[in-house]
């Protein structure tokens, strides 16, 4: 049986790397809403981010998508197909983005894809 001191340290590097990947989506959100033309803060607010995200990505219907996206989390890859789109990816890229936010939304926010506004 492992001792305490061995869990504490495993459970602090596990919640290190979870704020790792927070931070880089962050960031990559933080690039997404700037070339949008939304307020890049936005991204460190909870809530707000996926809003915001909505917003760039959608139309219409952003409070209600908003809403289904926090509730059914499924929704959200609806929400990253029209953000693909939104900058002139494909429907594979927000399939990606889905199983890979982490990795997807950094190069949507850091690449040279430019926003070409909601389809």
């Amino acid at each position: 049986m492992q001792d305490l001191g061995t869990l504490q340290e495993m459970a602090s590097q596990y919640y290190l790397v979870g704020f790792i990947i927070w931070l880089v989506v962050v960031a990559g959100m933080w690039g997404v809403f700037k070339k949008a033309g939304e307020t890049p803060w936005f991204a460190i607010i909870p809530i707000l981010d996926i809003y915001i995200l909505c917003k760039v990505a959608l139309k219409d219907n952003v409070i209600l998508f908003t809403i289904l996206s926090i509730i059914f989390p499924i929704v959200l890859i609806y929400v990253y197909i029209k953000l693909a789109k939104a900058f002139g990816k494909g429907t594979g890229f927000g399939i990606l983005t889905f199983f890979f936010s982490f990795i997807m939304i950094p190069v949507l926010g850091f690449s040279g894809a430019s926003y070409i506004g909601a389809q």
